[in-house]
């Protein structure tokens, strides 16, 4: 099947709007998930992360 031969959904522009938010809002959850993973890591480890002693 061709592309061409496919049928398409036109979007309401309330729903592309919504579309949108949500994905704003899956992105900052990600960072956050990020965020929270780095200082974690960082409070685990404490002033030994910057011992580069081996």
């Amino acid at each position: 099947m061709k592309p061409a031969d496919q049928d398409f959904v036109d979007l309401t522009d309330a729903q592309k709007k919504a579309r949108r938010s949500r994905s704003i809002a899956l992105g900052l959850a990600l960072a956050a998930l990020v965020v929270i993973f780095y200082v974690t890591t960082l409070v685990k480890f404490g002033p030994s992360i910057l011992d580069r002693s081996f």
